[in-house]
């Protein structure tokens, strides 16, 4: 297999990566019902708006948030070692591109090209896990305020927009970790990114697809918000 082929196989499965976020991205904004991720953050915004109704709530309300905070830390814990672990492995060669002799220019091979795409997707899954805990950081201090407080009814809108980052900022950590999988495999072997990226994007959309339970809650608000 000569290095055009390589490059294009290298590029197909970038472009069906890069192809499921964009729609995913244009159907949230036109249907976000159809959405899974925008069905569950519509359930954590009426989760954060029930117990802010329900006093005594707060305990219970702080330990579900506990459990979101452990997911994200795992999942953000899982993408630091391995971004760690693949700068390791990938250092030397790098270096002996980028930090080459005027005698031997640096060339930019498919297969650094794939790394460094690695590298970004472990990094942004880093971040976005991350920023999530972050969230739901914040929103655990105010559940934890009496719901009777006047400091919960001035923080209750604050919540509500944490709640709702943190889970998508997750969702999108957990995406780009997934997304690893096809790099890797067209790192070992070209033809076999394509073939799992295919499988990838499969199993996302089938997950990402809310069923009629779902988006039912959906629907019955975005019809009530009408006039």
């Amino acid at each position: 297999m000569n290095g055009l082929q390589t490059w294009w196989l290298a590029a197909a499965t970038l472009a069906l990566l890069a192809i499921y976020e964009l729609v995913g991205v244009m159907a949230q904004r036109q249907q976000p019902e159809r959405l899974a991720r925008s069905a569950h953050a519509t359930l954590r915004e009426a989760w954060f708006d029930a117990v802010s109704l329900q006093s005594g709530s707060e305990i219970l309300a702080v330990q579900t948030l506990r459990n979101s905070v452990m997911s994200a830390t795992m999942t953000a814990s899982t993408a630091a070692l391995a971004l760690m672990g693949m700068v390791s492995l990938t250092a030397p060669s790098l270096q002996d591109r980028f930090i080459a002799s005027e005698a031997a220019r640096p060339v930019f091979s498919v297969q650094l090209a794939l790394e460094l795409v690695l590298l970004a997707l472990l990094f942004a899954s880093l971040v976005a896990c991350v920023s999530a805990v972050r969230y739901y950081n914040h929103v655990g201090f105010i559940v934890g305020m009496p719901v009777e407080s006047d400091a919960r009814k001035r923080w209750a809108e604050a919540g509500r927009r944490y709640v709702r980052r943190a889970g998508l900022l997750y969702s999108w950590g957990l995406r780009y970790l997934i997304m690893t999988g096809p790099i890797l495999a067209s790192m070992l072997s070209p033809l076999a990114g394509p073939v799992a990226a295919v499988i990838v994007v499969s199993l996302l959309l089938w997950f990402d697809r809310a069923g009629p339970q779902e988006y039912e809650p959906l629907l019955h608000r975005k019809n009530s918000d009408k006039p």
